[in-house]
């Protein structure tokens, strides 16, 4: 065999393709925020999913398990014990439908208001503090064209 010539060695990655696609750069900014967001609410005991039901119960007292599931996209099946580990904190309770004998509205106790009204301030600091490189109105324009990808 003959003498075998070394790769050229990668100095610096060209990431310059991925750069120009919507889901790389939307993962890598969700990766960003969501790294801070993990450190900042694990004090309040809140992983991101347990979060935005919270927060969907706190400003819709009665929702019911099937618009949260619509609402957040989430399977019902994932929802179950979702509620069930909110419920055993002393942060939601469940309360008769007042139309729907068959639904069970979600509602958050006042130990869940308080707790809430707290993650969401710091969540509010937290997307400041992320996003610290955009004006206001950037964040505002950034966050309307992402809703329309989705929404």
């Amino acid at each position: 065999m003959g003498a075998s010539t070394a790769a050229p060695a990668v100095e610096q990655v060209d990431t310059s393709y991925l750069q120009t696609l919507l889901g790389y750069n939307a993962r890598r900014a969700a990766l960003s925020i969501i790294g801070v967001f993990l450190e900042r609410l694990a004090v309040y005991g809140l992983k991101p999913v347990d979060f935005s039901v919270m927060s969907v119960i706190h400003h819709n007292p009665g929702v019911t398990s099937r618009q949260l599931c619509a609402s957040l996209n989430i399977l019902p099946p994932n929802l179950v014990g979702l509620i069930q580990s909110l419920e055993s904190r002393g942060l939601i309770e469940r309360k008769p439908h007042p139309t729907d004998g068959r639904a069970v509205g979600l509602h958050p106790t006042p130990k869940g208001v308080s707790l809430m009204q707290q993650a969401e301030a710091t969540a509010y600091e937290l997307e400041i503090d992320a996003s610290s490189k955009l004006t206001p109105k950037q964040r505002q324009t950034l966050v309307s064209l992402l809703q329309k990808i989705y929404l």
